[in-house]
């Protein structure tokens, strides 16, 4: 018997609360708590990631809402109340992302503090964030690949929930949330190792590796999803937009190497910092 999870977690006062809203909203503040663990470290106040939350996670949730809105624009012209539903998903990492990164730039220039600092500090969280919350598409039995078989499920040696869990719509799916998940810890460990080598990456190069790994990994896994966003009806948006950020951060990289000098690093820290 499949042991199928139901999305509601509990009622509050006949309201239904969803494991979705519970993993997002965890994933953020475990993001937080590590942020402004670093900003210490380097030099910054912990309140500086606390006060860019108060401004960026709304603007973030509004931005990843828009995004997934106009991609489906049809569909919620002819029911708009379906605009304010976010409870049962609907949010696309990529639109959080631009809106948090035209937040932050406002943010750092009013603080005085430097961008690509405070993007070094927040990325490794926000990857560790987005795997935590590909488990809330899980509980809403999204975000998932392909029709399969449980037995090509049960060599990939994953736990029999997550197997039961991919029945959906009367077929086994890939479980893509799973292979990005996985990605994205992968990618969070990657970045705190080169993070911590003295003399390795500059300012900003944190970021600038998290998007090329980010990018990379969901450019492929976006292309396995059978829920994805289009355009024109036949170009997957992420999936285009994975491949601009992964070749231009890429031509970025290494523009940015050429133009600093690779020997003016912030040693006021000990940190790997090129003052540009």
């Amino acid at each position: 018997m499949l042991a199928q999870i139901d999305r509601v977690a509990f009622n509050l006062l006949g309201i239904p609360i969803y494991w979705y809203a519970l993993i997002i909203v965890s994933g953020i503040l475990i993001a937080m708590w590590l942020s402004s663990r670093e900003a210490v470290r380097v030099g910054l106040k912990a309140d500086d990631v606390t006060d860019f939350m108060l401004w960026g996670l709304p603007l973030s949730i509004i931005g990843a809402r828009l995004y997934y809105i106009l991609f489906n624009l049809p569909q919620y012209l002819a029911n708009p109340i379906q605009i304010f539903n976010i409870r049962s998903g609907g949010l696309a990492i990529y639109g959080g992302l631009i809106a948090g990164a035209i937040t932050l730039y406002f943010f750092t220039k009013y603080h005085f503090i430097s961008i690509w600092t405070f993007l070094d500090i927040a990325a490794p969280s926000v990857l560790f964030a987005q795997a935590i919350g590909r488990w809330g598409n899980f509980m809403n039995h999204e975000a998932y690949g392909p029709i399969t078989t449980r037995t090509f499920l049960e060599n990939l040696h994953i736990p029999k929930v997550i197997i039961d869990n991919m029945y959906i719509e009367g077929f086994y799916r890939q479980p893509t949330f799973l292979y990005e998940s996985v990605w994205n810890v992968i990618g969070f460990v990657l970045l705190l190792f080169l993070r911590n080598k003295k003399y390795l990456l500059k300012k900003g190069e944190v970021l600038l590796v998290y998007i090329i790994w980010y990018s990379f990994g969901r450019f492929f896994i976006e292309g396995m999803r059978t829920d994805s966003l289009y355009f024109l009806g036949m170009i997957r948006i992420s999936q285009l937009l994975s491949a601009v950020l992964f070749i231009g951060t890429i031509i970025l990289f290494i523009w940015r190497r050429k133009k600093g000098n690779l020997s003016d690093y912030d040693r006021t820290l000990g940190k790997n910092q090129l003052l540009i």
